[in-house]
C-alpha cells in the first residue's frame, strides 16, 4: 500500500486553522512564513503546546498563590490570569531568541535557563502546598501552638524581672507579719496560761504577772495590727501591679492570635518543618518540585532540542531582504531629496536670471531719466550717485 507524497508546493494551497494559528503564535512563529514550511509546522505545533500547557500551570499555580492572601475571589482570580499573562509573556521572549543561529551561544542560553529555573522554582510552591494542603494545614496547626508558647515565654521573660521584684517584696512583708503575728500568738498564750495556772508562776486569776504579759499581749497586738494595716496597703498595690501584668500579658497573647494565620509564608515555614523529620515526604516533595520545574522549563527545553528547519533559514533571509530593503528605500529616499535640490536650484536659477534680464531694460530706462534730470538741475556728482544707489542699486539678501 503506497502512501500519498506531499507536494512540493502544499504550502501555496494550505490553510492553516484558527488552533494551528494559535499555536505558532504562543511559539512565535510568523505565520506568513511557517505556512510553506511542511515539517517545522508540527514542530512549532509542538513548541506552542508547551507554551499553553505551561501558561495555564502559571495561571493556575498563581491563582492558588493570590487565594491564600486575597479573599475577594474576583481580586485573587483576576491576579492569577495576569501573572499568567506575565510569564507566557517571559515565556515567548526566552524561546523568541532561540533559533539555530544563536542556541549554541553558552551566555544567552544558561541566563534564559536560569531565568526560566526561578521563575520555575517558584511557581512549584504553590502547587505543592495544595497537593499536600491537609498534612501542612497539621503541621500549621502545631507550628502555631509552638508560636503561642514562645509568645508566652517572651512576654513571661520580660515581665520576670519586674515580677521577681514584687514577688520577693510581697514575700517579705508577708513573712514580717507572719513573724509580728507569731510572737503576739506566743504573748497571748503565755498571757492565757498564767490567768488559769497552766504556765508561769501557776497562780489562778490577774495577777502583777498576769497583767504585765497581758499588757505586753497587748502591746504586740498592737504593733502587730499597725504593721498590718502599713504592709497590708503594700500588698494590696503590689496585687494591683502583677494583675495589671498579667491582663496586659493576656492582652498582649490576644492581640498576637489574631496574627496567626494560614497564608503562603505561614505554610511554607510549615511544609519546611514538615520535610526535616520525613524522608519519605522529602523524597517526593523534591521529585514533585523537578516534575513542576521542568514544565516551566518546558518551552526552552522544547525550542532548544528540537532541531532546526527551514522555517529559521526563511526568517533569516527575510530579514536580510528587509534590511537590504530598507538599506535601499533609504539611499532611494536620500537620491531623490538630493535629485529634488538639483533641479529646484537649476529652476530658481533660471528665474532669478529671467527676472534680472527683464529688470535689465527698466533699469537702463529709469539711469537715462536720472541723467536727465542730474543735467537739467545741474547736480554734483556725488548727490546724483547717492540718488542713484538708494533708488536703483539692489541689496544682498540676509
Amino acid at each position: 500500500m503506497t502512501q500519498e507524497a506531499t507536494p512540493m508546493y502544499a504550502g501555496e494551497t494550505y490553510t492553516p486553522t484558527q488552533t494551528d494559528e494559535l499555536l505558532w503564535w504562543l511559539a512565535t512563529a510568523e505565520k506568513e512564513l511557517i505556512k510553506d514550511c511542511v515539517v517545522d509546522r508540527n514542530r512549532y505545533r509542538i513548541v506552542g503546546m508547551t507554551v499553553l500547557c505551561t501558561w495555564l500551570f502559571a495561571t493556575l499555580a498563581w491563582t492558588y498563590f493570590f487565594s491564600t492572601v486575597i479573599d475577594n475571589v474576583f481580586l485573587y482570580i483576576g491576579s492569577g490570569v495576569f501573572m499568567g499573562f506575565v510569564i507566557l509573556s517571559i515565556d515567548r521572549a526566552l524561546i523568541k531568541g532561540i533559533n539555530r543561529f544563536n542556541k549554541n551561544k553558552f551566555t544567552p542560553l544558561l541566563f534564559r535557563g536560569l531565568l526560566a529555573l526561578t521563575i520555575g522554582t517558584f511557581m512549584a510552591q504553590p502547587a505543592i502546598l495544595y497537593m499536600f494542603d491537609k498534612e501542612i494545614k497539621m503541621q500549621v496547626s502545631l507550628d502555631n501552638e509552638k508560636r503561642k508558647l514562645n509568645k508566652r515565654n517572651e512576654l513571661d521573660l520580660l515581665y520576670k524581672n519586674r515580677k521577681d521584684e514584687l514577688l520577693k517584696e510581697k514575700t517579705a512583708l508577708q513573712k514580717s507579719l507572719d513573724a509580728k503575728y507569731a510572737d503576739v500568738n506566743t504573748a497571748r498564750e503565755k498571757f492565757i496560761a498564767e490567768t488559769d495556772g497552766s504556765g508561769g508562776s501557776g497562780k489562778v486569776g490577774i495577777k502583777d504577772i498576769a497583767i504585765a504579759k497581758r499588757n505586753e499581749y497587748q502591746k504586740l497586738d498592737e504593733e502587730y495590727k499597725a504593721l498590718q494595716t502599713q504592709n497590708q496597703q503594700r500588698l494590696t498595690a503590689i496585687d494591683d501591679e502583677l494583675g495589671q501584668m498579667e491582663t496586659t500579658i493576656k492582652k498582649q497573647e490576644t492581640d498576637f492570635l489574631n496574627y496567626l494565620n494560614n497564608g503562603f509564608l505561614t505554610r511554607i515555614e510549615a511544609m519546611n518543618n514538615l520535610l526535616k523529620d520525613n524522608s519519605a515526604l522529602q523524597f517526593r516533595y523534591y521529585l514533585i518540585l523537578i516534575i513542576l520545574m521542568l514544565i516551566e522549563l518546558m518551552p526552552v527545553i522544547g525550542k532548544t532540542i528540537l532541531p532546526a528547519g527551514v522555517y529559521d533559514e526563511k526568517v533569516r533571509q527575510r530579514e536580510s531582504l528587509e534590511k537590504i530593503m530598507a538599506e535601499e528605500s533609504a539611499e532611494y529616499e536620500k537620491e531623490m531629496k538630493r535629485l529634488y535640490n538639483k533641479l529646484s536650484m537649476k529652476q530658481d536659477t533660471e528665474t532669478m536670471e529671467e527676472f534680472f534680464e527683464m529688470q535689465k531694460q527698466e533699469q537702463t530706462a529709469k539711469l537715462v531719466h536720472f541723467g536727465k534730470e542730474w543735467k537739467r538741475n545741474d547736480e554734483n556728482v556725488i548727490g546724483f550717485w547717492e540718488k542713484v544707489k538708494q533708488q536703483m542699486i539692489g541689496r544682498p539678501e540676509r
